[in-house]
């Protein structure tokens, strides 16, 4: 928990080279010395020094930004100053869910995609509006967004996709009909539970991309290898590179295009933080995402 925030610099350490006290900054959700071999391959979400915030497991880690103030490891090659022409909300966006959405899209068009592929996105959560206004951003035509909330599918439409909700319809007829029985190009999986996968399986065609951000906890496959095999299946997944891939999508957040700020639906007092788990986990009065201020 906390692993996105935004803040000002109020005291730095005598290793901290880049960065002033009073500088307005956001962080990615893990720290990283960009100097390991992943962080030099551009992997900084899997940096040999650094941690995720939030995640303390046997005594190691950091604490999440839940708080007045936050201890940040590594600042000065993991701090980022916010543009001038960005705004705290959207800053926030950045250090996880936008940069995470845009590498799902990234993941998933990757370099023989054309704009007339049928890209699918499953889940309509944060992450799956991000990645989806990334998807168009990056020029996709034919987005269609898959999901069960009003309120979520309301501001995908907004952003430009075909909206399936799926309890009023299949969403694996409804793809296969508008394919003439082949499938999706892409799919962009970024619910994180097994049945979101495996109708993400169902609904490519034969020698499509799932890329996949959900965090998945399942230690095994809805679909055999030798279904992926006979699919000529390319699936991507895993953690975002968050520092390593600002470069493209701070520009998406920079893009007039998406309204972002539309996604945080509640913004409480850190002292409210029982109502506001509580707002989130109901998903109470058409709650998308929940941001702290203090």
């Amino acid at each position: 928990m906390g692993h996105e925030f935004v803040g000002i610099i109020h005291e730095i350490g005598d290793a901290v080279t880049t960065l002033s006290i009073g500088d307005r900054v956001f962080s990615p959700f893990t720290t990283s010395c960009d100097n390991c071999f992943y962080c030099k391959r551009g992997i900084t979400c899997r940096c040999e020094k650094g941690n995720l915030y939030g995640w303390i497991s046997k005594g190691k880690g950091i604490q999440g930004a839940q708080a007045e103030y936050i201890r940040v490891p590594l600042a000065s090659t993991t701090l980022v100053k916010v543009p001038q022409d960005i705004n705290d909300n959207v800053a926030l966006l950045l250090g996880d869910v936008l940069s995470t959405g845009y590498f799902c899209a990234q993941n998933g068009l990757g370099h023989e995609f054309s704009d007339n592929d049928v890209v699918v996105v499953i889940g309509c959560g944060p992450v799956g509006l991000m990645a989806i206004a990334a998807t168009i951003f990056l020029g996709a035509k034919s987005v269609y967004a898959i999901d069960c909330v009003e309120e979520r599918l309301k501001i995908a439409q907004e952003f430009g996709a075909n909206i399936i909700n799926f309890v009023e319809c299949d969403p694996l007829n409804k793809i296969k009909e508008l394919t003439d029985g082949r499938g999706a190009d892409v799919v962009l999986e970024v619910v994180g539970n097994p049945s979101a996968l495996e109708l993400a399986f169902n609904i490519l065609r034969t020698s499509g991309v799932i890329s996949s951000v959900g965090v998945h906890n399942s230690t095994t496959f809805p679909f055999s290898p030798a279904s992926g095999y006979d699919k000529n299946l390319t699936y991507k997944s895993g953690r975002c590179p968050v520092k390593h891939i600002l470069t493209k999508s701070i520009p998406l957040a920079l893009s007039k295009k998406f309204d972002f700020e539309k996604i945080i639906t509640h913004t409480l007092k850190l002292s409210d933080g029982e109502k506001a788990y509580n707002i989130f986990d109901k998903k109470l009065d058409g709650c998308i995402k929940v941001v702290f201020k203090i």
